[in-house]
């Protein structure tokens, strides 16, 4: 829970910043796709959810 509320505002910051500085491209959609699902609540955020705690948790081990 509190990876993904970190995640939400995470994503949600570089959103906001990318939409003020006007930068368009892939990657400001991809920042965007990802705000959005894990900001709601659908049935796709579950597997997303645990990709990125799969990745968050293979780090540590790098």
């Amino acid at each position: 829970m509190a990876v993904t509320v970190s995640l939400v505002l995470l994503f949600g910051l570089v959103l906001f910043f990318l939409l003020r500085s006007k930068s368009l491209g892939a990657g400001s959609a991809f920042i965007a796709v990802m705000f959005g699902f894990f900001l709601a609540s659908t049935g796709a955020s579950a597997p997303i959810n645990e990709l990125t705690s799969a990745v968050i948790n293979a780090i540590p081990e790098l």
